[in-house]
């Protein structure tokens, strides 16, 4: 039986994402305002080429996928991005994280700055639509943030961890990222994340929070 971090966006958006899903039973994505990722139910080169002709839209698409893949069709493969799953298994975090402020539509401008200055994936006008996405603010200034994306049911990704360069070093992303943990297991669910390969100093620090390397994925970036 494949296991549902195998095709992570497929899964999400035939379960915890299905509210957000757009396509048929055999190819499912998101609107390309809320994430670029698309998903197959198979992973052949007639669904590659089915999704070219079902999509209209220019902007490049990414398939996620825990195997290497040589995608032959239409499609031009930009990019290829090796990384890593994480999981967490450990217990619940006992901390306190009364600063942590929801974000909401209002924020939207600020969360596009941050994370067009900080890099930490795709995140596009209308990702907030994912929600559970939370900020640490100095005054009127979001200074770190981190939210949940993908959710292929019991699997529940945290994402767009990122931290405003002037702010680094007070512990934010680590904050973020035990209140997700905690939240995402007190709805039942198990926390987990993508990483680069090259990102070894995020991957240091999901493993002092108690990540583990689950598996291998490779993130192509597909263009018409």
């Amino acid at each position: 039986m494949k296991h549902a971090l195998d095709n992570p966006a497929f899964n999400a958006l035939a379960t915890g994402n299905q509210n957000l899903a757009k396509g048929n039973d055999r190819i499912k994505y998101f609107d390309k305002d809320v994430a670029p990722f698309v998903g197959f139910s198979e992973n052949s080169q007639e669904n590659f080429d089915a999704v070219y002709d079902l999509i209209a839209r220019e902007n490049p698409m990414v398939f996620v996928s825990r195997d290497k893949i040589d995608i032959q069709s239409r499609w031009n493969v930009v990019q290829n991005v090796p990384g890593w799953q994480m999981v967490y298994n450990g217990d619940a975090f006992d901390v306190d994280t009364p600063d942590l402020v929801p974000l909401t539509d209002v924020h939207v401008p600020q969360m596009l700055e941050l994370t067009k200055l900080t890099n930490p994936g795709p995140f596009e006008l209308h990702t907030i639509d994912f929600g559970h996405y939370y900020g640490i603010f100095d005054g009127e200034k979001l200074a770190a943030m981190a939210g949940q994306r993908m959710n292929p049911v019991p699997y529940a990704e945290i994402s767009a961890v990122c931290t405003h360069p002037d702010y680094t070093g007070k512990g934010y992303a680590r904050q973020l990222m035990q209140f997700h943990v905690n939240r995402i297991k007190a709805a039942g669910e198990i926390p987990f994340l993508h990483v680069r390969d090259d990102n070894t100093r995020a991957i240091k620090v999901y493993k002092d929070l108690g990540f583990e390397i689950f598996g291998e994925v490779n993130f192509y970036v597909m263009a018409k």
